[in-house]
């Protein structure tokens, strides 16, 4: 997937920091064809509702259908829905997928995954609707290294596609993206100091303006994260397993430009 080429070092600095809000999470896998239910319940997140929640449900067999998949059928605190299906198998290496809001069919999108050449990664995205509103990406891996190029409809007004690449040795990552006709770029790399600890960092610049932001991070055992950004915030995560399939995460984050200080709970159950 191209956008998950600079995810050895990003999923260091994005992943697991509840720095903000009061969060309650549940998934629970049941015997109704193996359907999983999944819950997101902010606390207190405003005046109006003190439990707003997000549902969640998996059914690999719908109603012991086999023919097909629910990835996905969501329901917001909104009230909006967020439906995702898929079906393998219709040819080797096919992957076929349907995303819909449930609300407007002009809004739902088709898209088709291919795998059947080693290495290499292909697909395409459309709105059902409209056709010529889609995403198409290319990845292909050859040994240490990984490239994809990504194009949207502006392509056919001469648009350039955005590029990405990366590279993998030992303990050592770094990746490379350009996207907005190349004129965005942003850099990350990954280094495993001890089977313990990694440190990530990322940097961002555009052609006009030159260096736009950064961001330098370090993961401890899996559970303990600090990072710190040019804007001037720093963020600290601790997760603690309280049993099997009960964890408590915390965070805290202290903006040093404005001296704005947030913090953040969430305990998970699976």
């Amino acid at each position: 997937k191209f956008d998950d080429i600079p995810k050895e070092a990003t999923s260091v600095l994005n992943d697991d920091y509840q720095t903000a809000g009061y969060q309650l999470k549940t998934k629970q896998k049941t015997n109704w064809q193996s359907a999983v239910f999944s819950t997101q319940v902010d606390v207190f997140a405003d005046d109006k509702c003190s439990t707003p929640a997000k549902l969640t449900w998996k059914l690999p067999q719908p109603f012991g259908c086999p023919y097909f998949c629910v990835d996905k059928l969501e329901m917001d605190k909104g009230g909006k829905f967020k439906l995702e299906a898929s079906k393998d198998g219709l040819a080797k290496g096919l992957k076929v997928e349907v995303k819909s809001d449930l609300a407007d069919l002009n809004k739902v999108v088709l898209a088709k995954t291919y795998t059947g050449i080693d290495n290499t990664s292909v697909k395409f995205e459309c709105k059902a609707t409209n056709p010529k509103d889609f995403t198409a990406e290319v990845t292909y891996a050859q040994k240490q290294v990984t490239g994809g190029l990504k194009v949207g409809s502006a392509v056919l007004k001469g648009g350039l596609p955005d590029v990405g690449v990366r590279f993998t040795q030992g303990p050592f990552f770094a990746a490379l993206m350009a996207s907005k006709d190349l004129s965005t770029f942003a850099a990350s790399a990954a280094y495993k100091a001890t089977p313990e600890v990694k440190v990530a960092a990322t940097a961002s610049a555009t052609k006009k303006g030159g260096f736009s932001a950064a961001t330098v991070g370090v993961l401890c055992k899996g559970l303990y994260r600090a990072k710190a950004s040019t804007d001037g915030s720093v963020c600290m995560s601790a997760k603690y397993l309280v049993a099997p399939g009960v964890s408590a995460l915390g965070g805290v984050k202290y903006g040093s430009k404005d001296g704005a200080l947030s913090y953040g709970v969430q305990l998970s159950l699976e």
